[in-house]
C-alpha cells in the first residue's frame, strides 16, 4: 500500500500557496494549510475544502503551539506565510518584519527534531539596488539607508534565508530557499501593489492604468504553475537541501510596456496614467530599476524553463478575471 504524502502549507490560502495545495492534492497528497487569512482568502481555497485529503485551519506562524501541532502532522514543510506586497511593507514595516522572521523562526524549530524537510519562500527583493544583471544566487545584496522603509522587507528575507541555512549547517535540517521573481496567475490580488492583476483589472473596467513612476523600470514575470511544479521537484530533489534557488522568468519588459499590454489583450480602450511614487507610498520609497534572474542554477538541476510566454499568461489572467467580475 503506497503511503499517502503529506505536506503543511503555511499561507496556504495566498497566491502561490493556493495553487501549491491545489497541485499537491492533484498529486495524491493530504495537504494541511496554516493561514490567519489577513491577505489571504478562502475564495482561493473553497474548491478545495470537500476534499478527503485538504485540511484547513485558521491560525498564525507566529502561534508557536499551532505551528508545532500541524507540523507533526506532516512530513514536508512550504512556508508562504509572510507580510506580502511593497504597500504592506511600507505602511506596516514593524508588522512585516516581526511576521516574516518570527513565524520563519518557528516553522524552522517546529520542523528540527523530525528533520522536516522545509521550504523558505523568499523573493527577489535580496537582490536590492544591485545593478549586476542577471541576478546569480550567490551575488552582492545592495541596499539603501535603514530609514528607508523600502529596504524593510528585504531585511527581513534575509534574515529568513540566514535562520533556514543556520539550520541546515548547525541541526542538519533539509531546507531549500525559493526566491521568486514576480510570480503571476489567475487568482493573484492587485491590492497589495501586484502591478499585473491591477493593471487587468483597471483595463477591463475602462479605467486609466495607473503605472508608478515614470515606466521605464523592468520587472520579470513568472508563471504560477511553473513556480508551483518547480518547487515540488526542488523539494524531491536530494541535492538541493541547503541551496538558494532563484525561480521565474528571465524575460525582461517596462512597467510601461506592461501596461500597454493589458490595454492590448483586453481589447480596452483605456489610457495610461503616470503617478509619482511620493503619491502612492510614504516618504523613503526607492524603486529597482531593473531585475531579471539568472536560472542556470535551478535549470541544471531540475531542468526549469518557463512554459508560457507572458502574453499566454495575461491571456490567462484575462479569462479568470472576466469570469470573476
Amino acid at each position: 500500500m503506497v503511503k499517502i504524502r503529506t505536506a503543511l502549507i503555511t499561507g496556504g490560502a495566498g497566491f502561490i500557496g493556493s495553487h501549491l495545495a491545489e497541485k499537491l492534492i492533484a498529486l495524491g497528497d493530504r495537504v494541511f494549510v496554516l493561514d490567519n487569512l489577513s491577505t489571504g482568502s478562502l475564495d482561493n481555497i473553497k474548491h478545495l475544502c470537500g476534499n478527503k485529503n485538504f485540511v484547513f485551519e485558521r491560525g498564525d506562524a507566529l502561534e508557536k503551539k499551532i505551528v508545532k501541532k500541524m507540523a507533526d502532522e506532516v512530513g514536508i514543510i512550504y512556508h508562504f506565510a509572510a507580510a506580502v506586497g511593497v504597500k504592506t511593507i511600507m505602511d506596516k514595516p514593524l508588522e512585516s518584519w516581526v511576521t516574516n522572521i518570527q513565524g520563519t523562526e518557528n516553522i524552522l524549530e517546529s520542523a528540527r527534531g523530525r528533520k522536516i524537510p522545509v521550504l523558505i519562500a523568499s523573493t527577489s527583493e535580496i537582490y536590492g539596488k544591485n545593478t549586476k544583471l542577471p541576478f546569480g544566487e550567490d551575488d552582492d545584496r545592495v541596499y539603501g539607508s535603514v530609514k528607508n522603509y523600502r529596504w524593510g522587507y528585504a531585511f527581513s528575507k534575509g534574515v529568513d534565508e540566514f535562520l533556514a541555512l543556520a539550520y541546515f549547517r548547525e541541526y542538519d535540517l533539509p531546507v531549500r530557499i525559493a526566491r521568486f521573481f514576480n510570480t503571476i496567475g489567475p487568482r493573484q490580488t492587485g491590492e497589495y501593489g501586484m502591478v499585473v492583476p491591477r493593471f487587468v483589472r483597471q483595463a477591463l473596467g475602462g479605467e486609466p492604468l495607473t503605472v508608478h513612476g515614470t515606466g521605464k523600470q523592468t520587472r520579470s514575470f513568472g508563471y504560477v504553475g511553473d513556480v508551483v511544479d518547480a518547487i515540488i521537484k526542488l523539494m524531491a530533489h536530494p541535492k538541493s537541501a541547503g541551496e538558494v534557488y532563484n525561480i521565474g522568468s528571465d524575460e525582461e519588459i517596462t512597467i510601461e510596456n506592461l501596461a500597454k499590454k493589458a490595454i492590448m489583450l483586453t481589447g480596452s480602450k483605456s489610457r495610461i496614467v503616470y503617478v509619482p511614487h511620493s503619491e502612492v507610498y510614504p516618504e523613503g520609497f526607492e524603486d529597482m530599476h531593473r531585475r531579471r534572474p539568472d536560472l542556470s542554477k535551478i535549470k541544471a538541476l531540475i531542468g526549469y524553463k518557463p512554459s508560457k510566454s507572458l502574453d499566454d499568461i495575461i491571456r490567462e489572467i484575462v479569462d479568470y478575471e472576466r469570469v470573476r467580475l
